[in-house]
């Protein structure tokens, strides 16, 4: 089971703008990977236009934004162009990649038991870990979501960077208090050495 911190399974894959995306070509950008049941229905569409709406912020927080689900290639490019979607969606026919991200699983709904893609997403940092986990996601104000969390662990790693630069300076600030303290009981010791006659 994958966890904050786990290296993000790779994938290469083809999408509705009929490139192929890799994962690890994509180090020193954070993805974004959200996992979405079906193309084209009330949920997803919602989930999807939410991203497009909101593209160009994840852009300037270099973040790249993929939509995945089973569907294939030529359904994807359907939904893409009906509802003018800005970022990739990637094809996972086989549910290779669904599996690896521990997505496909076992569902309920009125009372019927199936397996499908439970509406997950995923932040991998720019080292190709991941950050951040949400499952079970409602497709309302999910971007918006995202778009906090990104925020928040760009604070974060802010803050860990200041933390580390004022220990580095403490710890140099304190070698230099004792090369200071050493050098005056150096010289204290040669004060008290008798001049020879």
């Amino acid at each position: 089971m994958l966890t904050v911190g786990s290296k993000a399974p790779d994938f290469s894959l083809k999408a509705s703008d009929g490139k192929i995306y890799s994962l690890k070509k994509l180090k020193g950008k954070t993805v974004v990977l959200y996992f979405y049941p079906k193309d084209d229905t009330p949920g997803c569409t919602l989930e999807s236009c939410g991203f497009r709406d909101r593209e160009f912020e994840f852009s300037q927080s270099n973040a790249i934004i993929f939509g995945i689900s089973r569907d294939d290639h030529k359904s994807h490019v359907r939904f893409s162009q009906k509802y003018r979607l800005n970022f990739p969606l990637l094809s996972d026919e086989s549910g290779k990649v669904c599996k690896a991200y521990g997505v496909w699983r076992e569902k309920s709904f009125l009372g019927i038991k199936s397996m499908g893609i439970v509406r997950s997403t995923f932040i991998i940092g720019e080292g190709g870990k991941i950050e951040a986990i949400f499952d079970n996601v409602n497709p309302l104000g999910h971007a918006n979501s995202m778009l906090f969390a990104l925020k928040l662990l760009r604070a974060k790693k802010e803050n860990f960077r200041e933390l580390h630069l004022t220990s580095q300076n403490a710890k140099s600030d304190s070698n230099s208090k004792a090369s200071f303290k050493g050098n005056q009981k150096s010289k204290k010791k040669d004060l008290k050495k008798p001049k020879r006659k």
